[in-house]
Parts: structure tokens; sequence; C-alpha cells
């Protein structure tokens, strides 16, 4: 996940992260060092606390075509 990445970028430190989130500042570390991983009900609000998408989570590029064009 990039989600130190993202933080960097936003100017954020984990305890920020940690309050907007309503979790522990060393879980926030574990997420950013792969010792742990959000459960997927909290990637929604860390998305939107990072302000990106949950697919810029895992480095993902949102596609520039649709569904359809790809057959």
């Amino acid at each position: 996940m990039r989600i130190k990445e993202l933080m960097d970028d936003r100017g954020l430190l984990p305890i920020q992260v940690a309050d907007a989130m309503n979790v522990t500042p060393g879980a926030v570390t574990k997420w950013i060092y792969g010792r742990a991983y959000p459960s997927a009900d909290k990637l929604p609000k860390l998305a939107d606390t990072l302000n990106c998408s949950i697919d810029a989570l895992f480095g993902r590029e949102p596609s520039t075509q649709g569904a359809r064009d790809a057959s």
C-alpha cells in the first residue's frame, strides 16, 4: 500500500491520520510498514483522509478507458 507516500504528499503525520480514522497511531505505523493492513471497512475513510481513491492506496491508476472499451 502507498499510505506513507500519500501521507508525505499531503504533509500528514501518522497521529493525524490516526485521529481522523479513530485508530491508534501504532495501527497507522503498522499500515505504513506493511506489518498490518487496514480492514476493508476502513478503506473508504482512509482514502477520504488521504484525499485519494481506494485504487490509489494500492498504487493502481484508474483506467482511461471504460470496461466496454476493453473488448
